[in-house]
């Protein structure tokens, strides 16, 4: 029954995040939901609980924070931002490369992350980067290609920043 609730509520904020097939979302409903799960501690809850889940609660999941992720208000990307002032969100996306239910979901909201240069900064000059190197020779293909995708987006997407790296870190 609990699950069943998880799973109405999720389906309740994709919902509000991103429309319905004929109307789009409220700019302000948005804005508060947005807010909302920023001042609970929600999205961490939701990336840390991840694999309790079940299948579909676990797309809503990784829609909803790609979504919320995209967000722009102006230039401002306050999401982006929420994530650079809470780093531990990337590395628990990255370690999910270590669980094979949720695996596939944190590599396809990791790389949504490293899309956005502040982000793949975090990851490309944290300890945790050397973990790919482990990631992409696990023995589950599927979840081996997924890390190596991400680590190759995370090498070729932000030119200046991955060579400002390999600068760096070239020993």
């Amino acid at each position: 029954q609990a699950s069943e609730e998880v799973s109405k509520s999720l389906q309740a904020m994709k919902e509000i995040l991103c429309g319905t097939t004929d109307k789009e979302p409220p700019t302000e409903t948005v804005a508060q939901l947005a807010q909302e799960l920023y001042n609970s501690g929600l999205l961490v809850t939701l990336i840390a609980n991840l694999q309790l889940i079940d299948f579909e609660g676990k797309k809503d999941v990784s829609q909803i924070f790609n979504n919320i992720l995209r967000r722009q208000i102006g230039t401002r990307s306050p999401t982006v931002e929420y994530i650079s002032a809470h780093p531990h969100i990337l590395f628990m996306l990255l370690k999910g490369y270590e669980s094979p239910n949720i695996a596939l979901r944190c590599g396809i909201m990791l790389r949504e992350c490293i899309r956005h240069e502040p982000l793949a900064k975090l990851i490309l000059f944290s300890e945790q980067f050397r973990d790919f190197f482990k990631y992409v020779e696990l023995s589950t293909f599927d979840i081996a290609s997924d890390a190596f995708a991400t680590f190759k987006d995370l090498l070729t997407r932000h030119k200046l920043l991955v060579a400002e790296f390999l600068e760096q870190n070239y020993d």
